[in-house]
């Protein structure tokens, strides 16, 4: 008994983690569009892209990502609501964003090298080639990985138990960066899928962290209180 009101109360105070269930939207949309955006797509492409060279090491980088989004909303869900909110919200709506434009746009490219004829062979060749056989290269405009890396920096930025940790913000500025540059230099994104994502972000961020709701409310109230 002792247990289960553990439990109940553990439920109870972290319950705002229920819109994490819109994972299980955003898995089922885009494991459907993988499926069936297979060949007859817009192939995104840029000029940049042919100066970009291939590298494997930024593999790393790229599945560093996973980590990077998961340990960022999980603190927020365990220590502030209301950035746990801002974040969810940010990201959330984006990814819905991107899942949106894959749907009525189907994209891809035709970036990727043939690991085959590279010559050489390394582990991070082997997880590369994991990663193409699990991954299309399909819906990737705008890139998701880009996008979520800068929300997941703004949030941190924006956090007001964050903002002060100097070591902190230059680590996720540094990881920010070099996931970013993982996608291009491993041809698993185009150069104009970075600048969709990121032109994605200035939108959301003007969306959740510009307006000021709390403060606008509050000095209404004052306003209201003035005036009676």
């Amino acid at each position: 008994m002792k247990y289960l009101k553990a439990l109940k109360n553990l439920i109870m105070k972290y319950k705002h983690g229920v819109v994490l269930s819109y994972f299980f939207v955003y898995i089922l949309w885009f494991t459907h569009l993988e499926r069936t955006v297979t060949s007859v797509f817009h192939p995104i492409h840029s000029w940049v892209d042919d100066l970009i060279p291939f590298n494997e090491m930024f593999v790393i980088p790229y599945f560093l990502w996973f980590i990077y989004i998961f340990v960022t909303v999980t603190y927020f869900l365990l220590t502030s609501k209301q950035d746990f909110y801002k974040c969810c919200a940010y990201l959330f709506i984006g990814m819905t964003i991107c899942l949106l434009i894959y749907t009525v746009w189907p994209n891809g490219h035709y970036l990727r090298v043939d690991l085959n004829s590279l010559g050489r062979s390394n582990i991070y060749i082997d997880l590369l080639s994991k990663l193409y056989s699990m991954d299309t290269a399909t819906n990737v405009f705008p890139s998701i990985h880009v996008f979520n890396s800068v929300g997941a920096l703004i949030a941190i930025n924006k956090s007001e138990r964050l903002h002060n940790i100097k070591w902190l913000q230059w680590f996720t500025f540094v990881l920010t960066v070099m996931i970013c540059l993982s996608t291009v230099y491993l041809k698993q994104h185009s150069f104009m899928d970075i600048l969709g994502a990121l032109a994605l972000n200035l939108i959301m961020y003007v969306i959740v962290y510009v307006p000021a709701w709390g403060k606008i409310a509050k000095e209404a109230n004052q306003e209201l209180s003035k005036v009676s």
